[in-house]
């Protein structure tokens, strides 16, 4: 029969020698920390976005730079009217160009009216009537082919620009090319945007 004192000091034996061995293991449990993970170096830390810089605000139109013979007059023109380019005019005048010809080559004196000062409507009115007693056919319009700005000037308050146009004009049989210089007129100070043919000019 066995002794069960024996037996309780080699269970207890057994005990301090595994306990022993999970102590070497596993070291002491003061000393134990938990894994941390590696920072990662500076450069190779996520940065936030960051907004992008605010737009610059413009406080005011930006004045328009003039260039070619007529600068000086165009820049005058723009001092007494600031809503006045270059760029806006030429658009108008070569509209004006074709709804002009357009006009009188239909014999549209109502057309023809709010678009020329007085001397050049009383010449091209009578122009329309010899046209018309004569039976001739009217040139009309094909393309423009040419448009710049040749002079420019401020009278007082009336600005004033020559336009160079070169242009094709046709009646069915003939084809022809028209090289004239036309000069429009405003005055700076008038509501009205619309510039007057006041003079029309055979191109040299």
């Amino acid at each position: 029969m066995s002794n069960p004192v024996i037996e309780v000091l080699i269970l207890a034996a057994v005990a301090l020698f595994v306990l022993w061995r999970l102590y070497v293991a596993l070291g002491r449990g003061g000393d134990e920390r938990p894994m941390q993970r590696p920072s990662p170096a500076p450069e190779q830390r996520e940065r936030a976005p960051e907004a992008p810089p605010p737009a610059p605000r413009r406080t005011e139109m930006e004045r328009p730079i003039f260039t070619g013979p007529a600068a000086a007059g165009l820049e005058e023109i723009y001092n007494a009217d600031r809503s006045f380019t270059a760029e806006e005019f030429i658009r108008g005048a070569k509209a004006a160009y074709t709804m002009i010809v357009g006009a009188y080559a239909r014999g549209d004196r109502a057309a023809l009216r709010p678009l020329l000062d007085d001397d050049v409507y009383e010449a091209w009115d009578a122009a329309i009537s010899a046209r018309e007693s004569a039976g001739d056919r009217a040139f009309e319009l094909l393309r423009v082919k040419r448009a710049e700005i040749e002079r420019a000037e401020l009278d007082g308050g009336t600005a004033r620009v020559w336009v160079r146009y070169e242009a094709e004009l046709g009646d069915g049989e003939v084809t022809r090319t028209a090289r004239e210089i036309w000069t429009f007129k405003r005055e700076v100070a008038s509501s009205d945007p619309n510039w007057l043919l006041d003079d029309v000019d055979v191109a040299g």
